[in-house]
């Protein structure tokens, strides 16, 4: 069986590198328009009554910035949220559902625009985790706040780009150097925007 014959869920690691490589393109407007048009999608999917807060983030959040055109979304649910009930409401809606054990609680993400075949149509990733004070946040807005780091991480990922194409856990582990320095610079800059826990 060829690899674009099996589940994805059969595939292995090297087989969906081989089928989803590291993509980057230049920045486009619409990746905000869709991740408004998502973002209202998902609220009436699983109840806006289970959200604390949903945030775009990303390299497809910061305008200018070379990105791969996957649109991340961060929504904050309440610690009482029905968790069958909210997998099943998100499958309804196209998405695929993936544990993520070694991820903050309740350890899941969702993706759509994957195929056998390959990448189709908007690419989202929701990651789902219970109400909190998140580094993606702070990374996304001191990214925001300072332009020239944002080039300097756009240079950054063309590089890596270069030598794991194919080698998504080697590109992603080799950002983290930067993505951890420029996120302890942005939570001393901005202090504790995020850490209001809402109930």
């Amino acid at each position: 069986m060829t690899s674009m014959n099996k589940p994805l869920i059969e595939m292995t690691n090297e087989e969906l590198w081989r089928l989803f490589p590291i993509v980057l393109r230049e920045h486009m407007p619409i990746w905000r328009e869709n991740y408004l048009t998502e973002k209202k999608m998902i609220e009436q999917a699983v109840g806006i009554q289970n959200i604390v807060r949903m945030n775009h983030y990303g390299s497809t959040s910061v305008p200018n910035l070379i990105a791969k055109p996957t649109i991340d979304i961060l929504v904050e649910i309440k610690d009482d949220t029905d968790i069958e009930k909210f997998i099943s409401n998100m499958q309804s809606v196209g998405y695929i559902y993936s544990e993520q054990p070694n991820n903050p609680a309740p350890h899941m993400m969702f993706m759509k625009g994957y195929t056998p075949q390959g990448f189709k149509g908007q690419v989202f990733h929701v990651h789902v985790r219970y109400s909190g004070d998140w580094d993606e946040l702070y990374f996304r807005d001191y990214l925001l706040a300072h332009p020239e780091i944002a080039d300097e991480y756009g240079k950054l990922k063309m590089e890596l780009k270069k030598k794991y194409e194919r080698d998504r856990d080697g590109y992603t582990y080799a950002k983290t150097d930067f993505i951890g320095r420029i996120t302890k610079l942005a939570r001393a800059e901005m202090q504790n925007r995020y850490s209001s826990k809402i109930k």
